[in-house]
């Protein structure tokens, strides 16, 4: 018998194909893990934004993730658009029924086009039901100033907003450095409440980036359904998603999707290797 991880994703659907669910059963693929989904929303989308937004009844939601984790079973979870409060707070309830603890949110706010994925009115839910649950959190710098209500410029800037989603209860986080100012790299800063931890990529000068938030956040829930360590899922996740990113795909007239592939596809290229360090947290 052929044993396999199991992982699944509850998300909002992508038409492109490029983020979404969409994204994250291509990942899980890559990553040689079984993958499922329960889907919030079904968006009509491509390269150039999101032309509509259509979010699917609670009660389809909820037999979605009973249907899957009664059956088949759930060696991770991760968590992308999750669209309103009710739904939020739905997700929230079956993470706890089932006592999942390999739980990976990615706080889906903005698509790459500008188009808003978040009722007003659920960060708040977010912040009190969902990120405590979860064993990390992968934000974007514009996300992590949405949760916090800080303003995020620079390095120690970010390590503050990391302390303040330790604070509301994540077992830790990771602030993606895709929109921060750096010239010629990107250093994603990885937070336990105790060490610090840079992972510094060298920036692709490409706008075909679209999926890359959810494609790492899938990664890392790739790697904690087989069994890797956290610190390790995330170093993996990132070289996973810089060589997506290197060799993404010039599809459509706008953002272009990242290639799932590249990894496995480009394995015996001469590919860089990203820097990865540490410091430990100061204390008073």
């Amino acid at each position: 018998m052929i044993m396999i991880a199991r992982a699944l994703t509850i998300a909002g659907s992508d038409s492109g194909g490029g983020a979404g669910i969409q994204a994250d059963i291509k990942t899980f693929q890559e990553l040689g893990v079984f993958g499922m989904s329960a889907i919030t929303a079904i968006t009509a989308q491509n390269t150039l934004g999101v032309q509509g937004v259509y979010p699917l009844d609670t009660k389809a939601l909820e037999q979605q993730i009973t249907s899957v984790a009664d059956d088949l079973g759930v060696d991770a979870v991760k968590t992308g658009m999750l669209f309103d409060e009710e739904r939020i707070r739905l997700v929230a309830e079956k993470i706890q029924f089932y006592n999942w603890k390999n739980v990976v949110v990615d706080p889906v706010m903005i698509a790459k086009g500008g188009a808003s994925l978040l009722t007003d009115n659920s960060v708040d839910a977010m912040i009190k039901e969902l990120l405590p649950l979860a064993m990390v959190a992968t934000p974007n710098i514009p996300e992590a100033e949405a949760i916090t209500g800080r303003s995020i410029r620079t390095m120690d800037d970010r390590k503050k907003a990391a302390e303040d989603f330790l604070k509301m209860g994540v077992g830790s986080v990771v602030i993606k450095g895709g929109h921060g100012d750096g010239s010629t790299a990107t250093v994603d800063l990885y937070f336990d409440g105790v060490n610090y931890t840079y992972l510094e990529y060298p920036r692709v000068d490409t706008k075909n980036t679209h999926g890359t938030g959810c494609s790492f956040a899938s990664a890392i829930t790739a790697e904690l359904a087989k069994g890797t360590p956290l610190v390790e899922a995330i170093k993996r996740a990132k070289q996973f998603i810089h060589h997506a990113i290197k060799y993404s795909l010039p599809l459509g007239g706008g953002h272009g999707p990242t290639h799932h592939g590249a990894l496995r596809q480009f394995k015996d290229d001469n590919l860089e290797v990203g820097k990865v360090w540490q410091e430990p947290k100061a204390t008073n």
